[in-house]
């Protein structure tokens, strides 16, 4: 797992090969095994393939989305808000396991934040997708996490880089 962490990088620019099948349901299936608080899963998922609505959906915010037309697969987490109080919290988890699971298949992927986010001045990115995928207004959207074969190459991290002075012992203050 370390490993993993180690090399997984947010990956932007992706080659124009579609991905298998077999490995777009070993994603969703790490994706329904989240953790979620109190095992109440609020979290849904829509699978997007489709190269027109993926040019559609990159247009949601006014930055950070863009290179989503781009890609091979961009999943919607959503969860229904009315179901539980941490859907914020268990939808990034699933979105993070989205993320690990990609990484571990040999594809890239990168988190596009959606909620608190704008489309323009008076529409958010969360309304515009809502109203391209006909999302019920009790789902709320989290992140798209956009998957598709890496067409850049970024190195993995470097023990050296971790930033130890963020770990406290016992108290705030005592450093590890």
């Amino acid at each position: 797992m370390l490993d993993l962490l180690m090399t997984r990088r947010s990956i932007r620019k992706y080659k124009s090969i579609e991905i298998e099948d077999e490995k777009i349901d070993l994603i969703l299936k790490a994706a329904l095994l989240s953790p979620s608080s109190r095992g109440i899963c609020p979290w849904e998922f829509i699978v997007i393939t489709d190269k027109t609505e993926l040019n559609e959906l990159s247009r949601c915010k006014q930055g950070g989305s863009d290179f989503l037309k781009d890609s091979s697969l961009g999943i919607v987490v959503l969860a229904d808000a009315d179901k539980s109080d941490v859907w914020i919290e268990d939808t990034s988890i699933a979105s993070i396991i989205i993320q690990l699971e990609a990484q571990d298949l040999g594809l890239g992927s990168c988190w596009i934040q959606i909620r608190d986010r704008m489309h323009d001045e008076n529409t958010t990115a969360e309304d515009y997708i809502r109203k391209l995928l006909l999302i019920p207004h009790n789902m709320r959207v989290e992140s798209i996490i956009s998957i598709g074969y890496p067409d850049e190459n970024k190195s993995g991290h470097n023990e050296d880089e971790l930033k130890y002075e963020k770990v406290h012992i016992s108290k705030y203050g005592d450093i590890h």
